[in-house]
């Protein structure tokens, strides 16, 4: 599988809540490193980030849909390789269902089967006004 087609059958393990398949798609590696979007920041090691799966898996929340908006992009050299874009998240929690909308980054290595892994990952949505002062950037002039 390409660097997209490893990402995307991971969120179809995540959708379908397939806990071991989500877990072989990462380095097993104690350095294998998750920036996520929940209510904690960060997870370092294989070890916790399977335990975390874990208990999404067996948690009330279900992921329905996960769809690029933007990309997905994908630069590759022989061994590693970056997948990002924009995705939209359909999710439900107690019978209600929204929609959210975050960035997504991975960063692949390859296995010893020659198959690729994550060892990093990024999910997050930018602040409204981190610094209050609204948006700096500035339309392009003619």
């Amino acid at each position: 599988m390409s660097p997209i087609e490893t990402i995307n059958h991971f969120y179809q393990s995540i959708i379908e809540k397939r806990v071991e398949d989500i877990c072989l798609s990462y380095v097993p590696s104690e350095d294998t490193y998750v920036i996520l979007e929940g209510p904690r920041y960060t997870t370092l090691g294989f070890e916790k980030i399977a335990k975390g799966w874990g208990d999404f898996c067996n948690s009330p929340l279900t992921l329905n849909k996960i769809e690029w908006v933007e990309g997905p992009f994908e630069e590759t050299s022989t061994d590693m390789a970056w997948v990002g874009g924009m995705i939209v998240l359909t999710v439900e929690v107690k019978d209600k269902e929204f929609a959210v909308q975050f960035r997504s980054t991975f960063v692949l290595r390859k296995n010893e089967e020659n198959d690729w892994q994550i060892k990093h990952e990024h999910v997050s949505a930018p602040l409204k006004d981190p610094y209050g002062i609204g948006d700096w950037l500035k339309p392009f002039s003619s």
